[in-house]
């Protein structure tokens, strides 16, 4: 078993849908659960029809159309409130992962980025409500903790939507919480693929922005098995943040090729030197849960029971930074970890067979 392994996954003939769902996690979320349970449907809600069709094709070649029966896939966008609202009819649990997450795009988009993270945010709250959605879990990121670019801050307006909904559910019931974590390994944007693109093509040297640089880490099967394990314990209003490790990007780019030198490039608009997932405000109601941290809501109008085995505070003045991390990634399980991590899904050509 993995890091952060769900113990009880209760999916069988259960109705899921995941937004964004063609993207890095939405794809590999389905394979966890395609693999793991046996839902009665299991939505994919995207506005790409060209993906979808791609995961479509890609995921019968796998697994044969006879495990895809409960397959469905729904075309729509977050920032349609009416549609999304049709799509969520009979679904007992959404996983949010649909987001605008490009820090240099957002910063030249900002209403694109709005529209999508934050008012998306809002109808996804609303659209659950309407239907008595179970569970709701929303993915964040460590950008969303100070954040000094608008992706960031429009997660951080997403979390507080999100947390703040469990006091609008009354008798309705539906909870809602969060999860938190860094950069993915192997994700397309990831630095990781760009320097492997990089010197797979023959580059002489490999763009660095700043030599300081710390990221958090976290790879595509952890980050599911966190949420999947999150929806778990979850009781509603809690910020799910794992317990990773950091590394030095120049560390990274030393890792994947020790013979190249790096060539200092400067901060991209909205860049951090280090990265924080909880910071010292936050740490007044944050919670250590052994493999990982929750941030309590601020206010819950509702009944919250304790977690299971118990969780005690994190200690005065705690903060959970990249640069001040306890755990550090070594050359050899970056390695490990970028090996692990699947392949991008095949963008088909036209000649392709149907």
């Amino acid at each position: 078993m993995g890091r952060f392994a769900p113990t009880n996954l209760d999916f069988d003939d259960k109705v899921i849908l995941v937004t964004g769902g063609t993207g890095s996690f939405g794809r590999r979320f389905v394979d966890a659960v395609l693999t793991r349970a046996k839902p009665r449907k299991l939505i994919v809600y995207s506005r790409d029809e060209l993906k979808q069709h791609e995961m479509q094709i890609d995921l019968a070649e796998r697994y044969g159309p006879d495990r895809l029966s409960a397959m469905r896939f729904f075309l729509g966008d977050v920032r349609d409130r009416e549609r999304l609202t049709l799509a969520l009819r009979g679904v007992d649990i959404v996983i949010h992962a649909a987001a605008l997450k490009q820090v240099p795009a957002a910063e030249y988009n900002p209403s694109e980025c709005i529209h999508t993270n934050v008012l998306g945010a809002e109808n996804v709250v609303w659209a659950c409500l309407t239907n008595r959605v179970k569970q709701v879990v929303a993915l964040s990121t460590d950008k969303a903790c100070n954040p000094v670019n608008l992706y960031g801050a429009t997660k951080l307006a997403s979390d507080k939507t999100f947390v703040a909904a469990n006091n609008l559910s009354g008798d309705i019931g539906t909870r809602f919480s969060v999860v938190r974590y860094g950069n993915v390994v192997g994700s397309r944007g990831s630095v990781a693929p760009l320097f492997q693109r990089l010197i797979a093509n023959g580059a002489r040297e490999l763009p660095i922005t700043d030599p300081r640089m710390t990221r958090f880490w976290i790879t595509l099967d952890q980050g599911v098995d966190f949420v999947l394990s999150s929806l778990e314990i979850m009781r509603g209003g809690e910020i799910f943040v794992p317990k990773i490790p950091s590394m030095k990007v120049t560390d990274l780019a030393a890792a994947l090729a020790p013979d190249l030198p790096v060539k200092v490039i400067g901060i991209r608009p909205g860049e951090k030197l280090h990265e924080m997932m909880i910071s010292v405000d936050d740490a007044r109601t944050t919670l250590d849960l052994g493999d990982r941290y929750a941030i309590e809501p601020a206010f819950a109008e509702y009944a919250r029971a304790p977690f299971a085995g118990g969780a005690g505070p994190v200690p005065e003045g705690f903060s959970y930074t990249s640069d001040s991390n306890a755990e550090w990634l070594t050359d050899g399980a970056l390695l490990a970890m970028l090996s692990e991590s699947p392949p991008p899904m095949r963008r088909r050509r036209a000649t392709d067979p149907e």
